[in-house]
C-alpha cells in the first residue's frame, strides 16, 4: 500500500491542499498525519476538518505538541509567538474540532510502522530528533522497523544496522530510496506547512509498505497567499515572513 505521510501542517491550507493533490496524482492509497495540524497558520478549522475527513476514510493521525497546547496550557518550552497563536487558534475552533484534536493518540502502529510526532522514546515530552543519538534512542523505543515522525520541520533519514551502526543523510530530489529490511529506519518527511530548511516548498513523503521504497517530495504551493492570511489575521509578522523564506 502506498502511504502519504504529512506532518507539521500548522494550519496552512494552501500547503496541505497542494500536498494532498500531489499525493493523489501519484496514487496514494492511505494517508498518515503526524501531528501539529494547528499552530502558526491562519486556517486551523479548515485543516482540522480536512484531516478529520481523511481519518473517517481510514487515515492515521496522531497528536503534536501544538494540537495538545490548544486543549491545555502551552508547554513551558513554547516560545511567546507560538503561545500567542495557540490562544488565537483555540478561538477559531468549534467544539467538534477541539474534540477531534482531543481524541488523537500520541502514537499509532500499522504493518510494522510507527507513527509519532516527536521521539518514540517519550512521545509526551516532545523531544526533537536533531542527531544520531536522539534517533537511536527513538528507534530503540519501538518494536517497529520503520518510524515516521515530525516536529523537526526539516527532512532527514536515519538508519540503524543489526550491529548497531547508525548513519544518516538529508534526502534530496524525488528519487526512490529502498529501506533495506535488515535495518531499522527513522523517517522525518519535513514540514508540510512550515519548512525551515531555506526552501519554502511543502514537504511530504510517500512510502510503499510492500516494496519498502520511500520518496521525499517538495511541492511548490501558493505560500504568498498563506503568508498574507497570517498578516490579515493579525498574527505575528515573522510567521508570515518565514513561509516566504522557508526558514
Amino acid at each position: 500500500m502506498l502511504i502519504a505521510i504529512l506532518t507539521d501542517i500548522h494550519a496552512n491550507r494552501e500547503a496541505l491542499a497542494a500536498c494532498l493533490a500531489h499525493a493523489a496524482e501519484r496514487g496514494a492509497q492511505r494517508y498518515a498525519f503526524l501531528g501539529d495540524l494547528v499552530g502558526y497558520g491562519a486556517d486551523p478549522a479548515w485543516v482540522v476538518d480536512t484531516v478529520r475527513e481523511y481519518v473517517q476514510q481510514g487515515a492515521i493521525a496522531v497528536a503534536g505538541n501544538h494540537d495538545v497546547a490548544v486543549l491545555q496550557e502551552p508547554g513551558k518550552h513554547m516560545n511567546p509567538q507560538a503561545r500567542a497563536v495557540i490562544e488565537w487558534t483555540r478561538a477559531q475552533l468549534d467544539e467538534s474540532q477541539l474534540a477531534f484534536l482531543a481524541g488523537l493518540p500520541l502514537t499509532a502502529e500499522s504493518n510494522g510502522c510507527l507513527f509519532v510526532h516527536a521521539s518514540a522514546a517519550e512521545p509526551r515530552q516532545w523531544e526533537y530528533i536533531t542527531g544520531t543519538n536522539e534517533a537511536v534512542k527513538s528507534m530503540h523505543a519501538t518494536r517497529c522497523r520503520v518510524t515516521f515522525c515530525g516536529h523537526v520541520h526539516e527532512p532527514a533519514l536515519y538508519n540503524l544496522s543489526m550491529t548497531g551502526k547508525i548513519s544518516s543523510f538529508v534526502p534530496t530530489g524525488d528519487s526512490s530510496i529502498p529501506l533495506a529490511t535488515l535495518r531499522r529506519w527513522l523517517v522525518i518527511p519535513g514540514s508540510a506547512g512550515q519548512p525551515r530548511d531555506g526552501n519554502p516548498a511543502a514537504c511530504y513523503a510517500l512510502y510503499d509498505d510492500s516494496t519498502h521504497e520511500l520518496i521525499y517530495f517538495r511541492v511548490p504551493y501558493d505560500h504568498e497567499t498563506a503568508a498574507a492570511k497570517i498578516r490579515a489575521a493579525g498574527l505575528p509578522q515573522s510567521l508570515s515572513s518565514r513561509l516566504v523564506q522557508g526558514v
